[in-house]
């Protein structure tokens, strides 16, 4: 498993790299104009771009920011920050292509009164337009049910195990409480479809965004005389001889990359095709316009909130100490450490309202994932497994409220570094039609 691992940083740089010159750079070379035509356009009704940005945002702003940065601190060392960011801002256009080859091949018939879409369709109509149908429909169903083991795992297990241990910590509430807590809100956010969830994510998302980043501020100004010895362990321990390994493959394979990198992709999740369930939703008149969202997902995410976090982390009194496993505490021992008892119960507020945002995202992406691998099932069967799926994923949460992590971890990390491979596999094949898209929005092409 360990080769897997380290083959994804790999390709996942290579991919990212490849599409930075494919694409000309656009994004870089022209951000002012990105930005304004992030709000142009026409609008169509239905669920608004914005609000799908917030879903994607809802599933990718939890474990990774918090918990996971700080097992990347704890399994990695600080240099394990450098690589998530290096990880996220090469893997931002690789958000944008998945997110842009989703909305152009969504299936024409609407679920649920909305688009539906991701990456299991256009993997399957990538490789139809090969003469590879087969191979095409082999390939979404295995990415779908990867996916579904995500959203047990990473999505419900990992979240709220992390917010049982937040809240028996802060406010010494029983894990099995929340577990049912979380179950419950889980069951009413899925009941109420895609427009339901993207309801909750627009208002939630801002809030809980908000009040974390004042946390983090509190603490970097009361330790900024720290700030500039953790940037100086950031950089320089992602660059020591026991990180290298000997050469640049064993660079690329060390601990501290493979760390930071799979951190961050439970983080940001840009280039394993899980966002684009989100935003397939969307509608919008040019699919790359909804493609600009997803930069602007994995900046939010990683660039700004994982940052700032691994920095207060990191300049805190409790630091983050190499090999610790319990990541909930060390976290929370950071915040309460340097702002006191109030910063623990802040805390455990915080890890709540990600957590229980995460789990309705990810309640979507496994419903959306089932829907396509239901599609041959006549209406009335579809409903019936979905309703089925929907009851078991709202009880999941009572489990990882009080299982312990260790092997959800490990089975989040082989799932999405296998549905990351399959994804750049497909987005090297159709890049000539990312594009093209790319060309229409600029104004190069009609």
């Amino acid at each position: 498993m360990s080769a897997l691992f380290s083959s994804v940083p790999i390709l996942l740089f290579g991919v990212g790299i490849f599409y930075l010159f494919r694409l000309r750079f656009f994004y870089v070379l022209h951000p002012i104009r990105c930005i304004r035509l992030l709000f142009t356009g026409e609008r169509r009704g239905g669920i608004s771009p914005f609000r799908a940005l917030t879903v994607a945002l809802a599933g990718t702003l939890g474990v990774g920011n918090i918990v996971g940065v700080a097992s990347a601190l704890c399994l990695g060392g600080a240099g394990a920050v450098f690589w998530m960011l290096v990880s996220a801002l090469v893997a931002m256009v690789l958000k944008y292509a998945e997110i842009t080859l989703a909305l152009r091949h969504r299936p024409p018939a609407a679920v649920e009164g909305h688009p539906t879409g991701g990456a299991p369709y256009y993997m399957e109509a990538g490789l139809a337009k090969r003469g590879l149908s087969k191979a095409g429909r082999l390939c979404g169903g295995i990415f779908a049910i990867l996916c579904l083991i995500n959203a047990v795992t990473m999505g419900s297990f990992l979240q709220v195990n992390a917010v049982a241990g937040a809240m028996e910590t802060g406010f010494s509430l029983p894990p099995l409480w929340v577990g049912i807590a979380i179950a419950a809100v889980a069951l009413v956010a899925a009941l109420g479809g895609a427009k339901g969830i993207s309801a909750v994510t627009e208002r939630l998302v801002p809030f809980m965004t908000l009040g974390f980043l004042i946390l983090c501020v509190a603490v970097l100004v009361l330790r900024r005389d720290r700030i500039p010895g953790a940037l100086t362990s950031i950089v320089k321990d992602a660059f020591t001889p026991a990180a290298a390994g000997g050469g640049i493959l064993g660079f690329l394979t060390s601990a501290g990359v493979r760390m930071g990198v799979m951190r961050g992709l439970v983080s940001n999740e840009a280039g394993c095709g899980t966002a684009p369930a989100a935003h397939a939703t969307a509608e919008v008149d040019l699919p790359a316009r909804q493609g600009l969202f997803g930069l602007v997902e994995v900046f939010v995410d990683t660039v700004l909130l994982c940052s700032i976090t691994a920095l207060a982390i990191l300049v805190s009194d409790s630091g983050a100490p190499l090999g610790n496993t319990n990541a909930v505490a060390v976290a929370s021992n950071a915040f309460s450490s340097v702002l006191g008892d109030f910063a623990g119960w802040f805390f455990s507020l915080s890890i709540l309202l990600f957590g229980v945002a995460t789990v309705i995202c990810w309640a979507h992406y496994g419903k959306t994932c089932l829907i396509y691998l239901t599609e041959k099932l006549s209406p009335a069967a579809r409903r019936t497994v979905t309703g089925i799926y929907t009851l078991l994923f709202s009880l999941s949460p009572i489990i990882g409220a009080i299982a312990a992590p260790t092997f959800a971890w490990w089975l989040a990390d082989v799932a999405i570094a296998i549905m990351t491979l399959l994804n750049l596999g497909i987005l090297l094949l159709m890049s000539r039609e990312v594009r093209e898209e790319t060309d229409i929005l600029m104004g190069r092409r009609r």
